[in-house]
């Protein structure tokens, strides 16, 4: 068994879609990024990586090159999974924390879920995601700012 853990924070900014999880949530800002900037997929991406010791996402898929500039997450977490399996490993869960003031996410969860699991090649109840708010304090707080926490577990292919 190996453990990963994952983070990641980006900029809410108007004109942008908000992507969280895969997912395009109606929202009045979206987060900045050379990608979508989905956060909860990048920090799922640096949890799946550490777990296997590949590294990190801005090793992988840098935000200086030029043919990841607005590619989906989505497609970063495809790539990110089959570095993992080609290491010999398959997911046994994953458990993922977003920290966001608004939008309320609780509507989004089971296609977030779906999402990462088609990908993963596991259970949607094998992907679990809880949301809460900073109570107003700092950046997240302040709406400026979303963030993801993950954390991982994989297995060893026999």
């Amino acid at each position: 068994m190996r453990v990963g853990t994952g983070y990641d924070i980006h900029r809410l900014i108007q004109g942008r879609k908000l992507v969280l999880g895969g997912v395009v949530i109606p929202f009045e800002k979206g987060l900045l990024g050379h990608s979508d900037a989905d956060v909860v997929l990048h920090a799922l991406c640096d949890a799946l990586l550490g777990a296997a010791g590949l590294g990190d996402i801005g090793q992988h898929f840098p935000d200086t090159e030029p043919r990841f500039k607005g590619i989906s997450s989505m497609e970063l977490l495809a790539r990110t999974f089959q570095l993992v399996r080609d290491k010999g490993f398959s997911v046994n869960n994953v458990d993922t924390t977003i920290l966001a003031e608004a939008p309320k996410l609780d509507p989004h969860r089971s296609a977030m879920q779906a999402n990462m699991a088609s990908v993963l090649e596991v259970s949607p109840a094998d992907v679990n995601i809880k949301a809460t708010t900073m109570e107003g304090l700092g950046t997240i707080g302040k709406g400026e700012a979303i963030a993801a926490m993950c954390v991982v577990t994989l297995q060893e292919k026999y």
